[in-house]
């Protein structure tokens, strides 16, 4: 998806149903004559869905295909992001919540057909649009280009990913239909042809002949151009604002003849932290629907962010969840965020429960296909746990043995995440004051150098917090030797637009009233691994301060009654932070920018029999009373 929501990928392939033609060997090609697609010889068209297995807890994937079956759809669209799965160089995970195979042969059992987008860009609002942030180690890399730098690390990751798909594909008897070749290319400024002829040749070496490959871009006429290539067929995408019949004409005039096809036919919206929550009519979503089935097209449904002055964005019939670190964010004009729910306002909610929006889609595809007879499987429960106390465990900055056990790397400058081999998360760059400063003088950075947020502690009382395109100045009084520590924060980094090589950490010289500051120890810090391993609830108790300002970690318990059901999760008068409970990472929480104000907490990570341990690390500022409220229900706009 170009910018992002998890939209319907409604594809409608035009098409009369005659010639049933049944040759024996399965296939599935483009008819130009008819303008259809054929599936085993006969004129075919689907009706599809996005949904993100990345962001859905494996136990629940089952739950989620079956009621995207059941909603009349013949086939969900599936992106595998790269750095999901090779997170360092060479080191591949395909375990547990990254079982890609499990997930297909999942849709498989399901008797869903499957459109594959391997990337090895995906954006969909992902984490730096699904590419690894090891790739920005390597030194002048241009992303997405012939850069061979790049074209190495891409080489080696579809060596190991497409031999897995390859027996999954429909003619070998699995049921891909199609494989997207990278995603909105054409939104890119690189416009490099060698770049796409080059992974059109990986995927036809590693794919075979026979597989149907394809481009996604928008309409516009300039991205049609870089984004296509003769030998992938092109589709494009447009949500239900759109003229349906001018969005195709753009089509047609890079695909004269062939099925018409939406490949994100957007369903809703994404939010950034710090703007209203979207949303999308349900009606809207359906006469956009059925306009389009109408006229015999293929399409995919995406929640999808999608704006008239825009490129829509992603696609999706169901969202889900950024857990961790994942989510990615935007730039226009400024660094956009996005928030830890990927809702969307999609079919499907975050939690996976059908809502209006699905109902009138089913009534809509049943108008021109069959849906499964029998009932939509019902929300799943959720229960309200209600209330759970906190403690301060400790300040982040009399931990650090503990969160950077390898200890400090000495500089004379400070270095980025990238140049220290920190992929997510946060770094703390400490220093002394070099002189006296009676006088308040002003702490800064160079524009564009503070990425993404940096907690700055003096002394290590917290000051305030220094921001990408915010407030990059503090003022601050100090004697020669005292301590100063800024703890930097990722964000997460650009997933859609030019600048995908998005830097993280301090990338320029502190300074005060205009003198560089020097000799810094910098921590990368690994606090998930720490909180994988039980800390700090099985870590003796910390005699922390009592204060309630700077960064901080609470912990807690609680006890199910006897179940382990979805809930939702508030933070009345916290400020930003994040969420781990039974060593799960939740994700971000920022209550005071909104607009969510609850994280999703799958039943799948808690305990039913025995307590379930609550670690929060809270950035700027924790209640008086540090309490957790446990809902039944969500709140994604700040003003419920």
């Amino acid at each position: 998806a170009s910018m992002g929501l998890p939209a319907l990928a409604l594809l409608l392939a035009a098409g009369l149903l005659h010639t049933q033609a049944s040759p024996s060997a399965r296939s599935f090609q483009l008819d130009y004559e008819h303008n259809c697609f054929r599936k085993d010889g006969a004129p075919f068209r689907y009706i599809s869905g996005s949904i993100h297995y990345s962001r859905v807890p494996r136990p629940a994937w089952r739950d989620r295909l079956l009621k995207m079956y059941m909603s009349g759809l013949s086939t969900v669209q599936v992106y595998i992001p790269w750095n999901y799965h090779e997170a360092l160089p060479g080191v591949y995970d395909f375990s547990g919540n990254r079982d890609v195979e499990a997930f297909l042969d999942l849709t498989a059992e399901l008797g869903l057909l499957v459109i594959l987008r391997p990337g090895p860009y995906i954006c969909a609002e992902w984490e730096m649009g699904g590419l690894p942030a090891w790739l920005l180690w390597k030194p002048d890399i241009i992303l997405r280009t012939s850069s061979p730098a790049y074209l190495e690390a891409v080489d080696s990751w579809l060596h190991v990913l497409l031999p897995k798909i390859k027996p999954r594909l429909y003619h070998q008897g699995g049921n891909i239909i199609s494989v997207q070749v990278e995603n909105e290319y054409g939104s890119y400024y690189a416009c490099d042809y060698g770049y796409l002829r080059h992974l059109l040749g990986s995927f036809r070496v590693l794919l075979g002949s026979e597989v149907l490959l394809f481009t996604t871009d928008s309409t516009r006429a300039e991205e049609l151009r870089c984004g296509t290539l003769q030998g992938l067929y092109a589709t494009v995408d447009f949500g239900p604002g759109s003229n349906v019949t001018e969005a195709f004409g753009a089509q047609r005039r890079v695909e004269p003849k062939g099925p018409l096809v939406n490949s994100e036919y957007y369903t809703g919206w994404l939010d950034y932290w710090g703007e209203a929550h979207a949303s999308t009519s349900a009606a809207w979503v359906a006469w956009g629907l059925e306009d389009m089935l109408q006229l015999g097209a293929s399409i995919n449904m995406q929640v999808v962010s999608w704006q008239r002055a825009q490129p829509p964005g992603e696609y999706m019939f169901h969202g889900g969840t950024n857990f961790a670190y994942w989510s990615g964010a935007d730039y226009k004009g400024q660094y956009k965020p996005v928030t830890t729910s990927y809702d969307y306002d999609a079919p499907l909610s975050e939690a996976g429960d059908p809502t209006e929006k699905l109902f009138a889609i089913r009534t809509v595809i049943s108008k021109f296909q069959p849906v499964p007879a029998g009932p939509m499987p019902p929300a799943t429960p959720k229960y309200a746990y209600g209330w759970v106390a906190l403690r301060k465990y400790a300040d982040l900055l009399d931990v650090l043995d503990v969160l950077c056990p390898s200890g400090p790397i000495q500089s004379q400058f400070p270095l980025t995440f990238e140049a220290l081999k920190q992929v997510h998360g946060f770094v703390v760059y400490h220093t002394q004051l070099p002189w006296d400063v009676p006088d308040p003088a002003t702490l800064g950075a160079p524009p564009h150098s503070i990425c993404d947020r940096g907690y700055v502690m003096l002394q290590k009382e917290y000051q305030g917090t220094l921001e990408r395109d915010g407030q990059t100045t503090l003022h601050v009084t100090g004697r020669a030797g005292d301590t100063l520590d800024i703890l930097m924060e990722n964000m997460g980094r650009i997933s859609f637009g030019a600048n995908t090589s998005d830097f993280k950490g301090l990338l320029g010289n502190l300074s005060l009233n205009s003198r560089p500051l020097s000799n810094w120890l910098i921590y990368p810090l690994t606090i998930d691994t720490a909180i994988q391993h039980g800390w700090p609830h099985t870590a003796l108790p910390k005699s922390s301060s009592g204060g309630r300002v700077g960064p901080a970690f609470y912990t807690g318990t609680f006890v199910t009654p006897g179940i382990a059901w979805d809930t939702f999760v508030k933070f009345p008068g916290w400020s930003k932070g994040l969420l781990w409970i039974n060593g799960f990472n939740l994700g971000r929480y920022w209550t005071c920018r909104g607009p969510q104000q609850t994280l999703f907490v799958p039943g799948s990570v808690l305990h039913a029999g025995r307590p379930n341990n609550i670690t929060v690390l809270e950035l700027e500022g924790a209640p008086p009373t540090p309490l957790l409220h446990f809902l039944d229900g969500p709140l994604y706009n700040r003003t419920l």
